[in-house]
């Protein structure tokens, strides 16, 4: 089954043409035809089925059958994390994250970034595509760049925690978590959060956690986070 993404799909459309772009990949790679019935999802928890009623590769003419909802989740899972130095780490971390289940990310600037900008076009598309392949009709929510203060000011969780690896006593993050809450959770960059960063999340109310014995890239521990949440929400 494939899945396709229209942002502006609801239940007032009857009829739309998909882009140039996405008509091609239906028609000529897919090899769909007249009266083929595609899936569609807004990303906002409607899924479509619609009939193509001009398989035309430059405007591909499709109808509205049905809408189905999705239920949301009973949990939010919200991770504020630092750009990595590679642009394809942080890629794949947000990949990964879509297909287990993450719902907001908020890239953050900390004292030890190693990256203060990010192609947030490019970065929608990668989100993009992942739910598709998992099949999902909810679009994780891309926060801007945003500094570590200016985030500990904004954020609101029910659960708000913050992985480090300074040396003070931490519960590891399955021990933390609980079914059906939202959380918050905080991953560093490679150098880490610095000592007054974590003070300062402490101060915000956030809980500090382990994420395991062994030292982590950035992008791992966030997968490990996502992991940890999706297992205890199973």
């Amino acid at each position: 089954m494939h899945l396709f993404y229209n942002p502006t799909l609801d239940n007032s459309f009857k009829q739309f043409f998909f882009p140039p772009e996405e008509g091609k990949h239906i028609v000529k790679v897919l090899r769909k035809v007249e009266g083929d019935i595609l899936k569609i999802t807004n990303g906002r928890g409607s899924l479509f089925e619609a009939k193509i009623l001009e398989a035309n590769p430059k405007k591909c003419k499709v109808q509205i059958v049905s809408e189905e909802k999705t239920l949301p989740r009973l949990h939010s899972l919200h991770i504020a994390i630092a750009p990595t130095k590679m642009n394809d780490r942080l890629e794949w971390f947000l990949e990964k994250a879509t297909e287990i289940g993450i719902h907001e990310i908020t890239p953050i600037l900390c004292a030890h970034s190693e990256r203060k900008v990010i192609k947030s076009e490019r970065l929608e598309k990668v989100l993009q595509s992942a739910m598709k392949q998992s099949l999902q009709t909810y679009l994780p929510k891309l926060n801007p760049l945003t500094s570590f203060e200016e985030f500990l000011g904004a954020v609101k969780g029910e659960l708000q925690l913050i992985a480090h690896c300074h040396p003070e006593e931490k519960l590891e993050l399955k021990r933390r978590v609980q079914a059906d809450k939202d959380v918050v959770i905080l991953i560093g960059p490679e150098g880490d959060f610095s000592k007054d960063e974590v003070d300062m999340a402490l101060n915000h109310g956030f809980l500090p956690v382990s994420l395991g014995r062994n030292r982590l890239r950035t992008e791992t521990a966030g997968i490990v986070a996502c992991s940890t949440v999706a297992i205890i929400n199973g």
